[in-house]
C-alpha cells in the first residue's frame, strides 16, 4: 500500500522528465540564451511578441536581438521548471505533516526542495554567465540529481518495491559502480554539449579517420576557463573538442561493459526483469549515441539521448534499491541519505 504523498511525487517525477528533456531541448537548439535576462525575457514575464515591445527589448539588450522562437523554447522551460519547483516544495510540506509517521521521509524531500532552490540558481547563472561551460554541466547534473531522487522518493512512498535480502556484497558493489559510471557518463555528455563537441567526431569507429586522433586533454578540460565571452557556439578549437569527444566515447565503452557484466550477474541471480531491463536502457542509449555521432546530431535523436541517458540512471537506483539489502525495520526510517547510501557507500567496496 502507498504512503500519503506517493502520487504527488510520482507526479513530481514525471514533471522532471519534461523538465530535463525541455531543458535538452532549449540547450541543443542553441536556445540557452534565447532570454538575455533572468527570471524573465527582456523584462517581461513572457516573450516580447508585439513590435512595441520587441523595439523596448532591443533598447533594453542591444547585443541580444530578439529571437522569439529561441525566447519560447527558453521560457517554456523556466515555467515547467517552476511548476516543479511549486510541486517540490508541496512534497516537502506534506512530508512535514506527516512527518509523524513511521514510513515518512522527512529529510529527502527537504534534501530535493534544497537542491531545486540550488538549480534555479544555476538556471540564473547560466544565462548571467552565457552559457559558461562549468555553469552548464553542473546546471544539467543538477537536473539529472533532482530527477533522480524524485525517482527515489516515488520508490519509498509506493511500497511496492520489496528490498532483496542476502544479496551478495560483490553485486550490490557492482550495482553502485555501475550508477556511478552512469552519473559520470552523464557529465561527460554535459560537458560535451556545453562545449559543443558532439560532431568533433563525425566517423565511426575511426575519428577523423584514425583510431588516436590529435586531441588536446589540457585545455578540453580546463576547468577554469575564463567567465565573461559569450560560450554560445564553443570556444575551443578542433583538438580540444576531440579530447572530450573521445572521452565520452571511451566513457560509453567502460559503462557497456560494465553494465553487460552487471546484467549477467542479475539473470545469474534470478533476476531477469531487471537484467532485461538494463539490457534495453543500456541498448537504446548506444543506438542513439551513434546514431547522433553517423547523422551528425540531428536534434531529436540527440533530445531523445539525454531521455535515454536519465533512463538508464533511473534503471540502475531501481537496481541498487532493490539490492541495497536492508532490513524492513532499516527501511522503514527515514534518511536523506539514501540516494547516497546507493551511490556512496558502496564505493569503497
Amino acid at each position: 500500500m502507498s504512503n500519503p504523498g506517493f502520487r504527488l511525487a510520482l507526479f513530481a517525477t514525471l514533471l522532471a522528465v519534461i523538465v530535463v528533456l525541455l531543458g535538452a531541448y532549449t540547450r541543443l537548439s542553441h536556445a540557452g540564451l534565447g532570454c538575455p535576462d533572468w527570471p524573465g525575457c527582456y523584462g517581461f514575464l513572457g516573450v516580447p511578441m508585439s513590435e512595441h515591445k520587441q523595439t523596448l527589448a532591443e533598447a533594453r539588450f542591444p547585443d541580444a536581438p530578439v529571437e522569439v522562437a529561441k525566447g519560447w523554447y527558453e521560457m517554456i522551460h523556466r515555467y515547467f521548471a517552476g511548476a516543479l519547483g511549486l510541486v517540490i516544495l508541496g512534497l516537502a510540506g506534506q512530508a512535514l505533516r506527516a512527518r509523524h509517521q513511521p514510513a515518512q521521509p522527512v529529510k529527502l524531500p527537504l534534501l530535493i526542495l534544497g537542491l531545486v532552490i540550488l538549480q534555479a540558481a544555476f538556471g540564473m547563472w547560466t544565462v548571467t554567465l552565457k552559457l559558461w561551460p562549468q555553469v552548464v554541466t553542473a546546471h544539467l547534473l543538477g537536473g539529472f540529481a533532482t530527477l533522480g531522487l524524485l525517482f527515489l522518493l516515488t520508490m519509498r512512498l509506493s511500497g511496492r518495491f520489496p528490498v532483496l535480502s542476502a544479496v551478495p556484497s560483490s553485486l550490490r558493489a557492482l550495482a553502485a559502480a555501475g550508477l556511478l559510471l552512469v552519473i559520470g557518463q552523464i557529465a561527460l555528455g554535459g560537458w560535451v554539449s556545453a562545449n559543443y563537441a558532439a560532431v568533433a567526431c563525425v566517423d565511426l569507429p575511426y575519428c577523423h579517420g584514425e583510431w588516436w586522433p590529435n586531441m588536446d586533454f589540457a585545455n578540453g578540460f580546463h576547468l577554469t576557463q575564463h567567465i565573461g565571452p559569450n560560450y554560445l557556439g564553443g570556444q575551443l578549437d578542433s583538438d580540444a573538442r576531440t579530447a572530450i569527444h573521445m572521452t565520452h566515447r571511451m566513457g560509453a565503452l567502460l559503462v557497456t561493459l560494465v553494465l553487460l557484466v552487471l546484467a549477467w550477474r542479475l539473470k545469474h541471480y534470478g533476476l531477469p526483469r531487471l537484467a532485461a531491463l538494463l539490457l534495453l536502457a543500456l541498448a537504446i542509449q548506444v543506438g542513439l549515441g551513434i546514431s547522433n555521432v553517423l547523422l551528425h546530431l540531428p536534434l531529436l535523436v540527440a533530445v531523445a539521448h539525454n531521455l535515454g541517458g536519465a533512463a538508464l540512471m533511473l534503471t540502475l537506483l531501481l537496481i541498487n534499491y532493490r539490492l541495497r539489502g536492508l532490513t524492513a525495520a532499516a527501511s522503514s526510517r527515514d534518511s536523506a541519505t539514501d540516494f547516497v547510501h546507493v551511490v556512496g557507500k558502496q564505493a569503497h567496496l
